[in-house]
């Protein structure tokens, strides 16, 4: 089939969307575009990525210029399916599913949660927002061919809307991080390092793991090597501001190469979210990330990162809001070097077993041969 993904708010190279789910289905013999705001028209590894002049100075306008143009040239593609993966394109499905396509909602996020904890909506605007986004989810859900969720609990509530709605988990490339003849058996950990990538906020726990980090260093000496972008940008002063900064190597943002690198001669993976409703039932790709690295993690104790983390006895979980207890733990990876190396090898093993994209991609491939079969 033609088949035309659109976001509005994800880069051209989004590792769910391009990475993982266009290039899945040309695979699978699809005809695949990808219309984005902003980004060069280009073809990469038979995905045709069409961008969009999209300009806005704020929030706001960002949403209605990007939706609209999105939406023009998603008529021109004429696509048998339309695949669109920010609600804020909700009101495109419905004017596609109008037009008589196949459209598909992908759910990276439980969205109404989301607007809770939103710093930048009104307090008292939450809620009645977020009572809205569900509201506008359940009507629109209805009406579509298929809905895509990233976990099973946000699978949940859309299953009840519609039920041709499956979870495809946003595993790892099972080779994507790690060279497939490397013996993580053999890896030597002279210079200890610890990593965190990703997002970096208050919420996913920036402030503890910096604080956690100049505690071990009153007696042994070890760095966090810390990548990704703050947000807000403010915050990146402030961090810089502390005592503790001088232990953090601050990397930036990088790519897959340098990620893969980094992961590479990291000693110990950190995934310190705070206990917000949203994380508490989310799937971190950070974490299976490290996994799939074959380097041990510390992740935050919620009872379903504790099922993945001690089941595949890949690392420990903490409270992600008690800097003595993540200190703690991760100064006895640092003196326990070879049981670190074991959770790392069992890390690495999960993902090859259970929790790879290889096994996730059938899920999708499946769901479009269906759609494929179906007539309107």
């Amino acid at each position: 089939m033609r088949v035309c993904h659109l976001t509005s708010v994800h880069p051209a190279e989004d590792i769910r969307i391009f990475v993982k789910e266009c290039q899945s289905l040309v695979s699978a013999g699809h005809e695949v575009i990808l219309v984005v705001a902003n980004e060069s028209p280009r073809v990469i590894n038979g995905v045709k990525i069409v961008g969009v002049h999209a300009p806005a100075k704020n929030r706001l306008m960002r949403m209605l210029k990007a939706t609209y143009e999105v939406y023009k040239q998603a008529l021109k593609e004429d696509a048998e399916v339309y695949h669109f993966h920010d609600p804020e394109l909700i009101p495109i499905g419905l004017l596609l599913k109008g037009k008589g396509k196949k459209v598909v909602y992908d759910v990276h996020e439980d969205v109404p949660e989301q607007v809770l904890s939103k710093q930048w909506i009104p307090s008292l605007l939450r809620k009645p927002i977020s009572f809205l986004v569900k509201a506008v989810e359940k009507f629109a859900s209805k009406r579509f061919d298929a809905i895509v969720t990233a976990t099973p609990t946000i699978n949940e509530r859309f299953k009840t809307y519609n039920e041709r709605s499956i979870t495809v988990h946003n595993y790892p490339i099972l080779n994507e991080l790690i060279d497939p003849n490397l013996d993580i058996s053999k890896k030597q950990f002279e210079k200890p390092s610890i990593v965190y990538i990703g997002g970096i906020t208050e919420l996913r726990g920036i402030r503890e793991m910096v604080q956690a980090i100049e505690t071990i260093n009153k007696d042994q000496h070890v760095q966090l090597h810390l990548a990704g972008k703050f947000s807000p940008p403010e915050l990146e002063i402030k961090m810089r501001k502390l005592p503790a900064w001088q232990y953090v190597n601050y990397l930036g943002w990088l790519n897959r190469q340098q990620i893969k690198q980094c992961l590479s001669d990291a000693t110990l993976g950190l995934v310190l979210l705070h206990p917000e409703p949203r994380y508490v039932v989310s799937y971190p790709i950070k974490l299976f990330e490290y996994m799939s690295a074959g380097i041990p993690v510390v992740a935050s104790n919620f009872p379903l990162w504790k099922e993945i983390v001690e089941s595949s006895g890949c690392g420990k979980c903490v409270d992600p809001l008690n800097v003595d207890e993540i200190s703690e733990t991760i100064r006895w990876f640092l003196n326990h070097p070879e049981k670190a190396k074991e959770m790392g090898m069992n890390g690495r093993k999960a993902i090859e077993e259970k929790y790879n994209w290889e096994s996730e991609s059938s899920v999708l491939i499946r769901l479009y041969d269906e759609l494929s079969t179906k007539r309107d």
